[in-house]
């Protein structure tokens, strides 16, 4: 069954990759609209999902990961709606150059051919990935977790009735039925088939992909982002950024998880800044100096600096200088999206030339990472690796380029 879907993506892929940008814009707008149409029996479908997480126990900030809305399925479409009316990357052809034997030597942008992605509880990732593939000419080959596979189901089959509709390849977007492990397992073994593979999801999902994929993969990483509060941060500032970064998203790649402030700033912008977190729900962990600004503080274990916690906790370190604050986030990021709160250039400047991550913030919340905001659209993912892609992945992550050389006769002596 697996390799079948592989062949029916391939078949798809090579289809997609002559398809004009007119066919597929007009088909992006047309699943757009579908999905809203269409959005009560998605919401039906959804529901019955976050039922069985509830009575699983899932932690509340998960369960909103896995919750659609009326809004969020329109966010969904006007995502397909914002990559139609992006540039096609398809097609463009750069550094176009004659070399010594006449030969006109050029690079022409291209898809990757097939995308598996692999990926945990947000159904939106289902039209975001398709979306993104099929503006690029790419079949993708889908693998969602059995959280939310009722709700994957319902958006795969109204995106695939919008491609029917539009005569366009209906396997251009594959969801696997089968959410076990073995079957992960095999998909990453496609070579044949998949020309990478992508993972969207937690730790454990992320590392079982890079190291059992023999298909390329373009790894998306954990979120423990920090904030840094530095001794020259405007104190309302601090708080308003802070509060923001932790609390708008619980259970996001890109929420804050840790808190890093000046010792300078203790007495004056801490006790704000944990006051609004306690308000908000937000449990503190803190090393000494932050337990001593509230009795409502909790001892920080080593473990807190490196946690991803999706979840209303936060850890809070106190640091003696800015070279300090570098050192510790370097130390315990997962490279995803760091920031500082500051009024002083030289800090705000070191600290985007130091700071190693995807995207590094000054003065703004860690929330922004992330393709709708960024004006792609929408994400396939936020990429932490250093290779093809870095942070959130767009159009152009999704594309590949070939040589393409015009001759008049040449042979080579």
């Amino acid at each position: 069954m697996l390799e079948q879907l592989g062949r029916q993506a391939k078949e798809a892929s090579v289809v997609l990759a002559q398809a004009s940008m007119n066919d597929k814009n007009e088909l992006l707008r047309e699943a757009a609209d579908q999905l809203v149409t269409n959005q009560n029996y998605i919401l039906s479908e959804n529901v019955k999902d976050v039922k069985a997480a509830m009575e699983r126990g899932m932690s509340e900030a998960l369960v909103d990961r896995l919750t659609l809305t009326v809004d969020r399925i329109e966010g969904m479409a006007e995502g397909l709606r914002q990559v139609a009316d992006l540039e096609d990357p398809i097609g463009a052809v750069t550094e176009m150059k004659p070399n010594k034997s006449g030969l006109l030597i050029g690079k022409k942008v291209v898809p990757l051919g097939v995308v598996g992605i692999i990926y945990e509880s947000r159904p939106n990732v289902t039209a975001d990935a398709f979306a993104l593939c099929f503006k690029t000419g790419n079949a993708c080959l889908l693998r969602g977790g059995s959280d939310a596979i009722h709700s994957n189901l319902a958006i795969a089959k109204v995106l695939q009735e919008s491609l029917d509709k539009k005569k366009m390849p209906v396997f251009s977007i594959q969801l696997l039925e089968d959410t076990s492990r073995e079957t992960a397992t095999k998909m990453m073994q496609m070579t044949e088939y998949i020309d990478v593979l992508i993972p969207r999801g937690g730790a454990g999902l992320i590392r079982s992909v890079v190291k059992n994929s023999t298909v390329p993969v373009i790894e998306t990483g954990t979120g423990n982002c920090h904030t840094y509060i530095d001794q020259y941060a405007d104190p309302k500032m601090a708080v308003d950024i802070v509060v923001n970064a932790k609390t708008q998203r619980l259970g996001t790649c890109n929420t804050c998880e840790s808190l890093v402030i000046h010792k300078d700033v203790v007495q004056t912008h801490l006790p704000a800044i944990v006051e609004a977190l306690l308000q908000k729900g937000v449990q503190v962990r803190g090393d000494e100096r932050v337990m001593a600004v509230s009795d409502w503080v909790m001892k920080a274990a080593e473990e807190d600096w490196g946690t991803e916690y999706l979840d209303a906790v936060i850890s809070i370190k106190v640091v003696d200088s800015f070279d300090e604050a570098v050192e510790h986030i370097n130390r315990y990021n997962t490279k995803h999206s760091e920031a500082i709160v500051t009024d002083s250039y030289s800090h705000a400047q070191e600290f985007l030339e130091k700071i190693d991550a995807a995207a590094v913030y000054v003065n703004a919340s860690t929330r922004f990472t992330d393709g709708f905001e960024f004006g792609f659209g929408a994400e396939i993912g936020i990429s932490t690796q250093k290779i093809h892609a870095r942070g959130p992945m767009g159009l152009d992550a999704l594309t590949t380029t070939k040589f393409i050389i015009y001759g008049n006769g040449q042979i080579r002596h």
